[in-house]
């Protein structure tokens, strides 16, 4: 049987700043890692679209994922 919209458990304040902690976690730890890397591997990163490509392709997967979830 299927729950109600209204009768779901909702997302608390808690949920919310879990996962932005990690994000926010995520994002610096890769600004440290970038800042680590060689002049020419830093001028790849920063002079191309490989932010795009990646945020494109991560995108991609994880619709895929969520159009492939069998349904409960």
């Amino acid at each position: 049987m299927v729950e109600p919209v209204s009768d779901a458990r909702q997302v608390g304040w808690r949920e919310v700043l879990a996962v932005s902690a990690v994000v926010v976690g995520v994002v610096l730890g890769a600004a440290v890692l970038t800042s680590l890397l060689p002049d020419a591997v830093q001028a790849l990163v920063f002079h191309t679209p490989l932010a795009i490509v990646v945020l494109v392709a991560g995108t991609a997967w994880l619709l895929w994922r969520l159009a492939r979830r069998p349904s409960p």
